[in-house]
């Protein structure tokens, strides 16, 4: 680990900076990620060799999964959990963000899921 997450993680927590106490909160973050990533990688490790899937767009993404959601609720959920693997995406593999992909699509067609209607 870096000189600089060091100092700013051994930082006494009961300090009233809050822009210090902010950053450990993003390194913390950004050391959890890694963690899941590497666990993800160590329980499927990347095969060499095969052919890619097909490429789709994070609007075509969003606008299926809106499409199936069923309810106006849930298709507004679509556009905020789109959004947030979308900025996760890139560091993260392939393989874990199609994972995502798939919580996502699960979670949006659960019938026993019904978040409260807006209006």
């Amino acid at each position: 680990m870096a000189d600089w997450m060091k100092a700013l993680l051994e930082v006494d927590p009961s300090q009233p900076d809050w822009e210090a106490q902010e950053q450990r909160a993003a390194v913390h973050r950004v050391m959890r990620m890694r963690q899941e990533v590497d666990a993800f990688q160590a329980r499927w490790p990347a095969t060499p060799g095969e052919a890619p899937g097909p490429g789709f767009t994070w609007t075509q993404l969003e606008r299926q999964l809106a499409d199936l959601a069923g309810c106006p609720a849930k298709a507004a959920m679509a556009r905020d959990l789109v959004s947030a693997t979308a900025k996760m995406s890139r560091f993260k593999p392939p393989e874990m963000v199609l994972r995502e992909i798939l919580c996502m699509t699960w979670a949006l067609l659960d019938e026993g899921f019904q978040p409260p209607q807006e209006g």
